[in-house]
C-alpha cells in the first residue's frame, strides 16, 4: 500500500495488507489470553477500525508476527481476511522486538487515571451521553470509581477495594457529567472509609504486626459482599447498590476490631493476592 523510510535509521519499510491465514504470531511470544483477545475483538467492533497495524517480518510460507498475537486473533475472530502490517524485510527482527518491548504494563492506578480523564474530555464532547453509552471505552466501571480517588490522592490502596466494586459497581444510565459527580461521592466516600482502615492499620502495627497485607485484609473483613461469588454474566445484577454496599462497608470499619486479626489471616491474604500490597 505505501513504502516510506525509517526516520530513526533510513530503513525502507513497506505497509502492507497480507492475508490473514498467512500471518502467524512467532512461536516464542507469551500464551494467548482468550479474554484479552475477547476484549480486543470488542474494542475494535466498538470502533469500526483495525487501526494498529502488525508488525510482519517473512517467513519461509508466509510472514510472522512478532507482536501481534492478540491482533491477530481479534481480527480473526471480526472475520478480517486481511491485516494491515508493517513489513520490515529483516528476519532478525522477529528475535529483535522482544527487547524493544518493554514498555510497562497499565497497573491499576494508571488505567484508573486513564478512564476518569477520558471520561471528563467526553463529558465536555458529548454532555448528552450517557455513562452506559460509553462502556466498551470505559472497561469498568471500577475504573471510574478508582479515577476519581485515585485524582484526590495518587497513592491510594485501589487494589484493596477492586474486589468490592467489581461486584456492586455498574455503569450508570445518567449523563456523563452527571455520573462523574457521582463518582465523586462515592469516592470520597471510599477515602473516608479508608481513612479509618489506616488508622486500624496504624495500630496493629503498634501491635506488633508488621505485613504489607494488614490494608487487605482490613478491607476483606468489612467488605459487604465478601462471600457473594462474582457472576458470571456480564450484565447480572449487582447483590447490592453501590450506596447500600458504602454504607454496610463504613459501619462495619467502625465495628471493625484489630484484635481479630490473626498471623493466619494475613498469611492466607498473601497467598490468594499478592497484588494487595500495591
Amino acid at each position: 500500500m505505501g513504502a516510506y523510510r525509517d526516520p530513526f535509521a533510513g530503513q525502507a519499510l513497506v505497509l502492507a495488507s497480507l492475508p490473514i491465514k498467512k500471518v502467524v504470531a512467532t512461536p516464542f511470544q507469551r500464551d494467548l489470553s482468550k479474554t484479552h483477545a475477547t476484549r480486543l475483538a470488542d474494542a475494535i467492533g466498538a470502533a469500526g477500525l483495525f487501526l494498529d497495524p502488525v508488525i510482519a517480518v517473512p517467513s519461509s510460507d508466509g510472514f510472522w508476527s512478532p507482536n501481534g498475537r492478540h491482533r491477530l486473533e481479534a481480527a480473526r475472530r471480526l472475520g478480517m481476511r486481511a491485516v494491515t502490517a508493517l513489513l520490515v524485510p529483516d528476519e532478525k527482527m522477529a528475535y529483535r522486538i522482544l527487547a524493544l518491548n518493554t514498555e510497562k504494563a497499565h497497573n491499576l492506578r494508571d488505567r484508573s487515571l486513564e478512564v476518569i480523564r477520558m471520561a471528563r474530555q467526553l463529558a465536555k464532547e458529548q454532555p448528552r451521553s450517557k455513562e452506559n453509552d460509553h462502556a466498551v471505552t470505559f472497561e469498568s466501571p471500577a475504573f471510574m470509581t478508582l479515577g476519581c480517588a485515585y485524582e484526590q490522592r495518587s497513592r491510594f490502596a485501589g487494589s484493596s477495594y477492586q474486589p468490592v466494586l467489581n461486584k456492586v459497581d455498574r455503569f450508570l444510565e445518567s449523563t456523563l457529567p452527571a455520573a462523574l459527580r457521582q463518582r465523586e461521592q462515592w469516592a470520597v466516600r471510599i477515602m473516608d472509609i479508608d481513612d479509618r482502615v489506616a488508622a486500624h492499620v496504624k495500630t496493629m502495627q503498634a501491635m506488633g504486626m508488621k505485613s504489607p497485607y494488614l490494608r487487605a485484609v482490613i478491607v476483606a473483613r468489612i467488605n459487604p459482599v465478601r462471600f457473594v461469588p462474582p457472576s458470571r454474566k456480564k450484565d447480572a445484577a449487582p447483590p447490592m447498590s453501590m450506596a447500600e454496599a458504602l454504607t454496610k462497608m463504613a459501619a462495619n470499619v467502625r465495628k471493625f476490631d484489630p484484635k481479630s486479626i490473626r498471623p493466619g489471616d494475613l498469611a492466607l491474604v498473601a497467598a490468594i493476592a499478592p497484588s494487595a500490597a500495591d
